[in-house]
């Protein structure tokens, strides 16, 4: 039994960095292709009261990380989701999308929507079990060949 807490934390903490230096890393890995990946994130987008960012702690090891920015005033977006590849598929992902949907109810969003890549399976998995959805390209992804939209109504 692993003692799994998420906390909110700010994205230049020593943690975050490491763990978003990890993500763009193996992104950029996946995708070589030049202008495949949409790394950007500024710290006014997960400021309280239109997002946050969380990392998921095991055993107080930092292994994950997630955020969210509120796209409209009924809408958020959520990004820089990642675990540790050794620590995948023990439900990690999930309790961070919880919490991530968790935040943007309290931030009266009725939709979340997010993008990921076609050469990543494993998150395609994780979001259509927890109930998203493939959509149109939106925003930044419009023009993006190798991106994968998807939403997730609220209620």
């Amino acid at each position: 039994m692993m003692d799994l807490k998420i906390e909110r934390a700010s994205l230049d903490s020593t943690e975050a960095v490491a763990l978003i230096e990890a993500l763009n890393r193996e992104l950029s890995e996946r995708y070589p292709e030049e202008g495949a990946t949409h790394f950007r994130l500024d710290p006014d987008e997960v400021a309280p009261g239109r997002g946050g960012f969380l990392i998921a702690y095991v055993d107080g090891a930092p292994l994950g990380c997630g955020a969210l920015r509120r796209l409209e005033k009924r809408e958020a977006e959520i990004k820089r989701m990642y675990v540790i590849a050794s620590r995948r598929n023990q439900g990690i992902a999930r309790a961070l999308l919880e919490a991530l949907e968790q935040l943007a109810q309290s931030l009266n969003a009725k939709r979340l929507v997010l993008e990921t890549g076609v050469r990543q399976p494993e998150a395609l998995a994780v979001y259509r079990r927890a109930g998203f959805v493939t959509i149109p390209p939106f925003g930044e992804y419009v023009d993006s060949p190798l991106s994968v939209c998807m939403a997730k109504d609220l209620g």
